[in-house]
C-alpha cells in the first residue's frame, strides 16, 4: 500500500507578521503526528505556552512568530488544527 504525503494546509493571515525580516502573510501547518502531541503533553506552561509551541512546530516557524500572530490568525491555527483531527472522509 503506498503511503500518502502528509497533507499541510496554507493559512492566510488577516495581519501579515514579520519573520526574519520578511513580511509573511501565509503560513503552511502540517498535520500532526502521534509524537508532536505527545512532546506538546510533556511541555510545561499555560494551555496557551503549549499551543504557541504546538502550532510554531507544526508550521516550522519559531515560538515568538506564532506570539505575534493576530488572535484572529491564531484562532485560524486552532480552526485547522480542528479541521486535521477530525475524521477523515475517504472520497
Amino acid at each position: 500500500m503506498a503511503s500518502k504525503s502528509r497533507p499541510t494546509e496554507t493559512i492566510e493571515l488577516d495581519y501579515s507578521i514579520e519573520i526574519d525580516g520578511v513580511l509573511v502573510e501565509t503560513l503552511t501547518m502540517r498535520r500532526p503526528t502521534v509524537r508532536d502531541q505527545m512532546v506538546i503533553d510533556k511541555a510545561k506552561g499555560t494551555d496557551t505556552e503549549k499551543a504557541v509551541k504546538f502550532f510554531a512546530n507544526l508550521c516550522e516557524v519559531a515560538p515568538s512568530s506564532i506570539e505575534a500572530l493576530d488572535t484572529v490568525d491564531f484562532t485560524k491555527l486552532s480552526e485547522v488544527l480542528q479541521d486535521f483531527q477530525a475524521p477523515q472522509s475517504e472520497t
